[in-house]
């Protein structure tokens, strides 16, 4: 199964690690440390330049990727496609 994250991004569902909601998350240091460390690594991709609510936590052959949506974590969790 896909995930559409927005503006035509589409993920593989099982390469996600984990899904949080920015707003509930980024109050502890420990996340805004590893979201800092992630976009100085360049692992960080922002699919909507909009308010971003959610950042996808996706990890490929020991490669690690940060997507950052528009989309709300509830809406995310209804979104997946079967291709």
């Amino acid at each position: 199964m896909y995930l559409h994250l927005g503006n035509d991004v589409v993920i593989d569902s099982k390469k996600i690690v984990a899904m949080f909601d920015i707003d509930a998350c980024t109050v502890s240091k420990k996340t805004r440390d590893f979201l800092a460390s992630a976009q100085k690594s360049g692992e960080v991709i922002n699919v909507s330049y909009e308010l971003p609510r959610t950042f996808v936590i996706c990890s490929d052959k020991g490669k690690t990727s940060v997507y950052i949506s528009q989309l709300s974590t509830k809406t995310l969790s209804r979104r997946k496609l079967s291709l």
